[in-house]
């Protein structure tokens, strides 16, 4: 966790694709802690947004995937009861699409599993999460004709 930052922290969120499936983790940690969201963390230094993207996927859950371009960009702020920062990351969500592997939550996760679009108007996640995991749908994937 990177509780009351100096800095906002720029971190990568993976919607890693496969055919009609989206692999989603259902959060063991604040922010969100109990929610369904896409795998994803911190940027190291001297990473690639796509080779970040590509170690969070296989640190997070097991898999093997081919990291594209962004999809969006957005600020996750959250305050605490006194009104200083709690959390403040730039998030930045990309595209990936699945190589291999078995999805296996890690320590930061309850669960992982592959999800159908019409699966997740079932799940307790964040509004712009679902919306960026529909955008990543309607898009070209990595690896495939445009």
């Amino acid at each position: 966790m990177r509780e009351y930052p100096e800095n906002p922290v720029p971190a990568v969120g993976i919607v890693i694709l496969n055919g009609d499936r989206v692999l989603l983790i259902q959060r063991a940690n604040e922010p969100g802690r109990g929610q369904w969201s896409v795998p994803g963390g911190a940027i190291e230094l001297g990473e690639t947004i796509q080779e970040a993207a590509q170690r969070e996927a296989r640190e997070e859950c097991g898999l093997e995937v081919e990291a594209g371009e962004p999809l969006s960009l957005y600020d996750l702020i959250q305050r605490d009861e006194d009104g200083r920062i709690r959390f403040h990351y730039l998030l930045i969500h990309l595209a990936a699409r699945y190589q291999g592997g078995e999805p296996r939550p890690a320590s930061d996760a309850l669960a992982a599993g592959w999800f159908t679009e019409a699966e997740l108007g079932t799940l307790e996640m964040p509004e712009r999460v679902r919306q960026v995991i529909r955008e990543a749908w309607r898009r070209p994937r990595p690896g495939s004709p445009g």
